[in-house]
């Protein structure tokens, strides 16, 4: 190991650009700065103001030389539109695929399309198109239909990723070269009911992040400043969420976990899980879900979506005059001072987390066949997950996190929902978890030691 190992690692967020100065030998933090993002100008003006706040700090005038590794959400995040044939098949597979990339879904359609939901589309200006349907060897008319359907407009600035029936893939081809389409070809995330392989479509839109879109959002320019824009930054999340679960080399990982990142405008919810029934006499229903999974509620954010958070808070008999407090913070963009607006934020963050991380993991059923009584199992089991992880301004600048990641836990009167029930509780109370996924991809056992080292467990 270098006596003097130094690095830069660069969030450049769609609202802050985030950076932080480590000292991999000593394991520590030596500075970090968060700037409003530039993109609509020159991003690099947003990342010179954090390296000058830095310098101040840390007394370094030339951060450019230290090495610098970068995720970014920026400029809405990568954008993408799935479609599919069955919903609950394989335009479900299309939507675990490109939320498992670090994209953010869209839009989301089945079935042959219509000319109508092409101008949706066409509107929604996605970075990319997922293209799905079919078994291997299965249907064609649908895939092909709707190939056929994406031809009728241009699509100059949206990359199209086919990963359906193979067996259609040479019809396919001739239709967009045919018309010039910029379209690429994985495996089928699908490739038999039942069945996911998500791995080479997740790598395809990652190459197309960093070959083409982090040019055309202007990423680009800072270059000169960075080494790489490696991922987008739930996609740099969701590596640290791996690397934190499974261990590198000689450091033990913490087990199968779960994160919740709560936001402004959206909470997302990353788990490392098998998620295999923990109890007997349960079947398994649906669609299996990926070991590494990740979802986005797009609804529950505490700025820009405060309204559904309100509506939530209403429906379970809360003080009429929350309303009031929360659109008075959350309306002007000011951390809560007063005990009242903190005390309506943290129950506010808690049905965020309650709610995403209900919608994340799986539940039971009660279905009746010919021998009685059947429980079935959809989604996956989190109830012997030993790890919750909470990450966000929301959680992050809490002065009770714990309180809020009590919304992540087993509640029994509502058994059905399969939430882990006895986890350890901690807190990426330096928002350095997307920095441990970009350390992981070149020295995970240095990334694994730096993330364990300053998460902070809630007792």
């Amino acid at each position: 190991m270098l006596m003097d190992d130094k690095r830069l690692f660069i969030d450049f967020g769609s609202t802050f650009t985030k950076v932080v100065y480590v000292d991999l030998y000593q394991n520590e933090i030596i500075a970090q700065a968060q700037h409003l993002s530039t993109v609509d100008s020159n991003i690099t003006e947003g990342l010179k103001e954090c390296f000058k706040k830095i310098s101040e700090v840390s007394g370094i005038d030339d951060l450019v030389s230290s090495e610098a590794l970068a995720c970014s959400s920026a400029a809405g995040g990568l954008r993408i539109a799935c479609i599919g044939f069955v919903p609950d098949y394989s335009s479900e597979a299309a939507n675990l695929a490109a939320l498992g990339a670090g994209a953010r879904v869209i839009g989301c359609y089945s079935y042959e399309i219509t000319q109508k939901e092409i101008e949706e589309i066409k509107n929604l200006r996605p970075d990319i198109i997922l293209l799905t349907g079919g078994t291997d060897g299965g249907d064609k008319k649908v895939i092909i239909h709707n190939a056929k359907m994406l031809t009728g407009r241009e699509w100059p600035e949206t990359n199209i990723i086919v990963a359906g029936n193979k067996a259609a893939y040479d019809e396919i081809n001739v239709i967009f070269k045919e018309h010039r389409h910029n379209a690429l070809f994985t495996k089928n995330v699908m490739p038999e009911i039942g069945r996911l392989e998500v791995d080479s479509c997740n790598k395809k839109i990652r190459e197309i992040f960093i070959n083409n879109i982090v040019e055309a959002k202007g990423i680009g320019k800072a270059k000169a400043l960075i080494k790489s824009v490696l991922m987008p930054t739930p996609s740099a999340v969701l590596e640290a969420a791996r690397l934190l679960a499974e261990g590198s080399g000689e450091v033990d990982g913490l087990g199968e976990l779960l994160i919740i990142d709560v936001g402004g405008a959206t909470t997302d919810v990353h788990s490392i899980a098998k998620g295999k029934p923990s109890r007997g006499a349960v079947i398994r229903g649906g669609l299996p879900e990926p070991y590494v999974k990740r979802t986005v509620e797009g609804d529950l954010g505490l700025k820009f979506n405060i309204d559904k958070l309100i509506e939530l808070i209403k429906e379970r008999g809360y003080p009429s005059n929350i309303e009031r407090i929360a659109q008075r913070f959350c309306n002007q963009g000011y951390i809560p001072r007063e005990r009242e607006e903190i005390d309506c934020h943290t129950v506010l963050s808690r049905l965020a987390v309650e709610v995403s991380i209900n919608r994340h993991v799986g539940r039971i059923e009660v279905k009746y066949g010919p021998t009685g009584e059947l429980l079935v199992q959809y989604g996956k089991d989190f109830t012997q997950v030993g790890c919750v992880i909470g990450t966000g301004g929301p959680i992050v600048f809490s002065r009770n996190p714990r309180e809020i990641l009590l919304g992540a836990l087993f509640q029994e009167d509502t058994p059905q929902i399969l939430k882990p029930k006895d986890p350890k509780l901690y807190v990426d109370g330096d928002y350095i978890l997307y920095a441990g996924g970009l350390l992981s991809q070149i020295e995970p056992e240095k990334a694994l030691r730096f993330m364990l080292k300053h998460l902070k467990e809630l007792s």
